[in-house]
């Protein structure tokens, strides 16, 4: 293993510059002997170099589980997390340089050899956090100045020529009909796919419960359907935050790090959404809009299904799924007959439209 040998030549290297500057004083200071050769630096750094390469025999296990912990947590991170961590570590070394020139001049042993070293590790400590924890504000900045960079003199001010990234959630992959938007090219841009949504759609196909095996499944065929039938860019986003365990949570803090939006069809999540300030597209908002318009007065021709919720009510549905809710219905239920719109209700969870049988209205 090439890593366990890196360790080993560290703990050898390590040992010949250890024995090399002190094992010589050590000896002389214990007057062990009095042969002066005993005393050669390059005697010592061998010896140092012989005893710290045992000792790694029995350590060097344990540093290579940890440097491999190390580095799959560093994987793990978001490769934007990782750069703005990295650049508020170096910002917050080069301050500590800075400061500690002047610090270093005082006489006073305490303050020029011990000062430097908390200061270097206590700024190093802070700019990475400050890189890190506010790395959406910085997202941000860079991603509105390269906007405005990229506006030239006859563009429309607040004009945005290039598409933001559309993030799919869950339930808007399992419902289906996104792949089908995107194939009338309604929806531009990148299409983005966050890999703890892959994650939850998976759980949900290999889950026990038929019904839900079922929708997990439909999802992942959605998904392989926009990635490979249709012509628009599928992306993949790696990363996660470890910080944040709900996956709705995660779409809208992954919005506001690439500046997407989030296409769903998720009522609470949409809600959440315009709370925080994310852009979002609500799949049944759309679907709702490009219903065929009925207004209170017209007349249809539709069947009665079923009862209603409440007494003598009858229910029939569109052709698109909009129900009608017939008053004085119950009695035609099974029948096709005409009735007159009273009232249409509209909200973002559908479309209700209110009725009542036209040969009522002709007996009244």
């Amino acid at each position: 293993m090439v890593l366990k040998k890196i360790v080993h030549l560290f703990f050898i290297v390590s040992g010949a510059t250890i024995g090399y500057l002190y094992i010589p004083y050590i000896i002389r200071l214990l007057e062990f002997t009095d042969l002066t050769w005993v005393e050669s630096p390059f005697l010592g750094a061998a010896l140092g170099a012989i005893i710290l390469f045992v000792i790694s025999y029995m350590l060097a296990d344990y540093i290579v589980d940890f440097l491999r912990w190390i580095e799959e947590g560093l994987v793990k991170i978001p490769i934007g997390d990782l750069l703005l961590g990295s650049l508020g570590l170096i910002i917050g070394l080069v301050t500590a340089f800075l400061i500690n020139l002047p610090i270093q001049e005082i006489q006073i042993e305490f303050v020029s050899n011990v000062m430097p070293l908390f200061i270097t590790i206590l700024l190093g400590y802070f700019g990475f956090q400050v890189g890190f924890r506010r790395r959406d504000e910085l997202m941000n900045l860079i991603s509105i100045n390269r906007k405005e960079k990229k506006k030239g003199p006859s563009d429309t001010e607040g004009l945005d020529t290039h598409p933001r990234p559309k993030i799919l959630d869950t339930s808007v992959i399992i419902d289906g009909r996104i792949a089908d938007i995107c194939q009338t090219s309604f929806i531009e841009g990148t299409i983005v796919i966050p890999q703890f949504v892959l994650g939850e759609l998976q759980h949900i196909a290999d889950s026990s419960d038929v019904l839900k095996r079922n929708r997990g499944r439909r999802g992942l065929d959605v998904l392989n359907r926009i990635q490979k039938e249709l012509p628009i860019k599928v992306e993949i986003y790696e990363g996660d935050f470890e910080d944040i365990q709900e996956v709705d949570s995660k779409l809208i803090k992954l919005a506001k790090v690439i500046d997407g939006i989030v296409v769903t069809n998720d009522f609470n999540l949409n809600k959440v959404c315009d709370l925080q300030g994310v852009h979002v597209l609500n799949i049944n908002d759309l679907a709702n809009a490009v219903k065929p318009v009925v207004l209170p007065g017209e007349e249809l021709m539709v069947q009665v299904i079923k009862d209603g919720k409440e007494q003598n009510q009858g229910i029939a549905y569109l052709d698109d799924g909009t129900m009608i809710v017939v008053e004085e219905g119950r009695n035609y239920i099974g029948k096709t007959i005409e009735v007159l719109i009273t009232s249409v209700l509209q909200t973002s969870a559908g479309r209700m439209i209110f009725a009542k049988p036209k040969l009522l209205e002709k007996a009244l």
